[in-house]
């Protein structure tokens, strides 16, 4: 019997097996939310401290990054013991409490499964390292060199350099499609395949609400290992990787995204189809054919239940005309399927930055987020306005960083630690000296700072979802756009008799818009409020207009 089932207090968490279409997931990445062992990394423990604060953000779920045990050459993605929590981040016992007090306070609770590949100081790896005829010698991707010695063929990683590493004692190459330290498991393995399931299987027992799946288009490779084609300069997209990674050049036809990969997904939902309320989140890693990968991973109801891609975590800047474009993208390629759709995350350069956005235009992204037919990920520190943070080289810990120094300065930008309080060097986030510097500007957007404020970010986060969750047609309903143009994005969301009509002025010049046809009127709840006369308001510079409408009863 696990601790879960020896707690007995009142869960907020209500049965619905429909609780993920439209729910606002907080993404927590652990080493750098709250440390409460003073060693400079957060842990369990420390999260447990902060949910009353993800809570009262209106939230309806957590997505927690990797915490299992891991040499951390990746920061938990290089996963040694799929079954166990690293001791940097606590036990067992911990993440049972944080599942026990977070569906107390109402939350849900995702986890990040990295299922593509493992640590090579994972026991699987040891032992198929060692010879080519033990029994797990045919659980990772081997390949025998070309005659002249080189890699079986020209797959790259998206670290740098070639997916392929040499290993002595097999007198073969293995794939990475990331880190060296990170062998890719071979899906066309049954074995693999079960005992993978069988991962699912036992965290989902010990009272997960679901799983963001990392990399979920990489599990299965060509079988052949054919050579990947050639993208022209014209074709190059860099929304996947940095323009300095040779990566792009590439169309990775062959070593991801394979039609087999279909097969697996249907097992695992069948997997989590054993347990009720479970959903997941698939992220597809794919610059050429991303929405359409999206559609064809959530069609139905056998395989994932909702995709992210990049279409709103690249550098494009996001203007009406681009935000149209993708919605009615998805609208036209997965009709019947559901996004869920992020600004920002653990591994890309915080929007406020990589988009340039001021104060004002901060918080009219979130309500544009926050309004999209879609589930809604906000990356810890969005809702306090952080920017990306400037990591000397000195002080840098990932590996992708120090790869592409200076051109590309990794990811430690985005997840350095959260600041709690203003009046400490650490923020609040730990005593000891944290493993990526407190950021100082972060310091003033301190979580107390923004809860002491009446007009601050992170008030504004508070009721825009509170705003969204107050009306079904913001979280199910449909989208039709009205407008997308001129620095003005307008459409109507739709449920069962009301119509939210939504308006943005993305532009720095008040700009006039007529309303569409409908008795609207607007909800002084909402985190913006316009004046209009007869039929016309005219949007104040980087503001908002929300009218609603509710059919009559009959």
């Amino acid at each position: 019997m696990n601790l879960m089932q020896d707690m007995t207090s009142q869960s907020l968490v209500a049965p619905d097996k429909d609780w993920w279409r439209g729910a606002v997931i907080y993404q927590i990445y652990p080493r750098s939310f709250q440390d409460s062992n003073h060693d400079g990394i957060g842990d369990l423990a420390g999260i447990i401290h902060r949910l009353p604060y993800v809570a009262d953000l209106g939230v309806d779920a957590i997505w927690i990054s990797p915490f299992f045990r891991s040499p951390m050459k990746d920061f938990g993605y290089d996963v040694s013991d799929y079954r166990d929590v690293d001791p940097m981040f606590g036990s067992l016992g911990d993440f049972d409490a944080l599942i026990h007090r977070a569906h107390e306070l109402g939350l849900r609770v995702l986890i990040d499964l990295v299922l593509s590949h493992t640590s090579d100081e994972h026991p699987w790896f040891k032992e198929s390292r060692a010879s080519r005829d033990n029994p797990k010698a045919d659980w990772y991707v081997w390949s025998d060199p070309k005659p002249d010695g080189t890699p079986p063929n020209n797959w790259l990683s998206i670290f740098g350099g070639s997916a392929w590493e040499w290993e002595a004692e097999r007198m073969q190459y293995y794939l990475h499609n990331f880190l060296v330290e990170q062998p890719d498991l071979n899906f066309h393995n049954e074995e693999v395949q079960e005992r993978l399931l069988d991962v699912a299987r036992y965290w989902l027992e010990r009272g997960v609400d679901g799983f963001r799946l990392d990399t979920v288009n990489f599990y299965v490779h060509d079988k052949d290992l054919r050579d990947n084609p050639a993208l022209s300069p014209d074709e190059i997209n860099d929304s996947i990787a940095p323009r300095v990674n040779p990566y792009n050049f590439q169309n990775h036809l062959y070593s991801k995204t394979q039609p087999e990969n279909l097969d697996f997904l249907r097992r695992l939902r069948a997997v989590m189809d054993e347990f009720p309320d479970i959903t997941s989140v698939g992220e597809v890693g794919e610059a050429q054919r991303g929405m359409a990968v999206q559609a064809e991973y959530t069609q139905g109801d056998e395989l994932l239940h909702m995709c992210y891609g990049f279409d709103f975590l690249s550098g494009t800047y996001p203007t009406p005309e681009r935000i149209a474009g993708v919605m009615q993208q998805f609208d036209r390629e997965a009709p019947d399927s559901w996004a869920c759709w992020a600004f920002s995350n653990h591994d890309v350069v915080r929007h406020a930055s990589r988009w340039n956005l001021g104060e004002e235009a901060r918080r009219l992204y979130a309500a544009v987020l926050l309004t999209l037919r879609g589930s809604a990920c906000l990356y810890q520190g969005e809702e306090l306005g952080l920017t990306e943070a400037y990591v000397a080289y000195e002080d840098l810990q990932d590996p992708y960083g120090m790869r592409f120094w200076p051109k590309f300065r990794g990811r430690d930008g985005c997840r350095t630690p959260m600041p709690w309080i203003s009046d400490n060097q650490n923020g609040g986030f730990s005593d000891a000296k944290p493993w990526l510097p407190m950021a100082v500007e972060h310091l003033t957007r301190s979580a107390a700072n923004q809860q002491s404020g009446d007009d601050t970010t992170l008030r504004f986060y508070t009721q825009m979802i509170k705003f969204r969750k107050s009306y079904p047609a913001l979280v199910k309903g449909t989208l039709e756009i009205v407008h997308a143009g001129d620095g003005v994005l307008a459409f109507i969301r739709a449920h069962e008799g009301t119509r939210v009509f939504c308006a943005f002025n993305m532009t720095n010049a008040s700009l006039p818009l007529t309303l569409p046809e409908g008795d609207w009127r607007q909800d002084r709840g909402a985190p913006f409020y316009t004046v209009v006369t007869d039929k016309y308001v005219t949007l104040p510079p980087m503001q908002a207009y929300f009218g609603v409408e509710t059919a009559a009863e009959t």
